[in-house]
């Protein structure tokens, strides 16, 4: 409870936010890492501040771009016996023991969620945005894959094993976006937002405190 309390108390004042998940273990050298870098300081210089787990990686490349675009860097770290240290670009930081409570609060508090490559931590949290929003739990907002060679083999697997089963809707994998450019990445954020508002819906709030 401590942890929910202080975590809700503290994103409240950092909204707009987006969250961008992806692995620990990518180095600096890899292109994915660059990508996060220009996504979160594009983000950051357009106003919204960008939520990570706090960790290297993919993680520390979006807070790196989020503090060189000006806005809210926000770590949400988590205790582990490896792999997560904290990384240093982070000016907002929260520490967590419990995956549920963080977990939360990426879905909580982002107005959209950017995953780039990772493994189950990025599955788990991708997922977890996925289910709360097919299962209208909290409102319908950009659900973006970055990396069309990486992602493409699950949401074939999705088409081809989950949807002939009726296990998912054909809507349900139309709820993500894949795109391989920063550009396009940031444009379909923008986009979205041309046409729906910052603020959710008195409805749309009311679903959200489900979450």
């Amino acid at each position: 409870m401590a942890e929910l309390a202080t975590a809700t108390s503290k994103l409240r004042e950092v909204t707009p936010a987006v969250s961008i998940f992806g692995s620990a273990r990518l180095p600096e050298s890899s292109p994915y890492y660059r990508k996060a870098v220009e996504i979160a300081r594009r983000l950051s210089d357009a106003g919204f501040s960008v939520i990570t787990g706090g960790g290297p990686g993919i993680m520390e490349a979006a807070n790196r771009g989020a503090l060189e675009g000006g806005a809210a860097s926000i770590g949400l770290n988590i205790s582990l016996p490896h792999e997560q240290r904290c990384n240093d670009f982070q000016n907002v930081d929260l520490h967590f023991r419990y995956f549920f409570t963080r977990k939360m609060m990426f879905a909580r508090f982002a107005l959209a969620h950017i995953a780039l490559p990772g493994g189950f931590g990025t599955l788990d949290e991708l997922t977890e945005c996925l289910t709360l929003t097919q299962t209208r739990k909290t409102r319908r907002i950009p659900l973006i894959l970055v990396g069309r060679d990486f992602w493409s083999g699950m949401i074939d697997w999705m088409r081809a094993q989950l949807l002939p089963l009726g296990l998912i809707s054909e809507g349900d994998i139309e709820l993500m976006e894949i795109f391989d450019e920063p550009d396009d990445v940031v444009g379909a954020v923008f986009d979205f937002y041309k046409n729906h508002d910052i603020a959710p819906t008195p409805e749309e709030r009311d679903t959200m405190h489900y979450l």
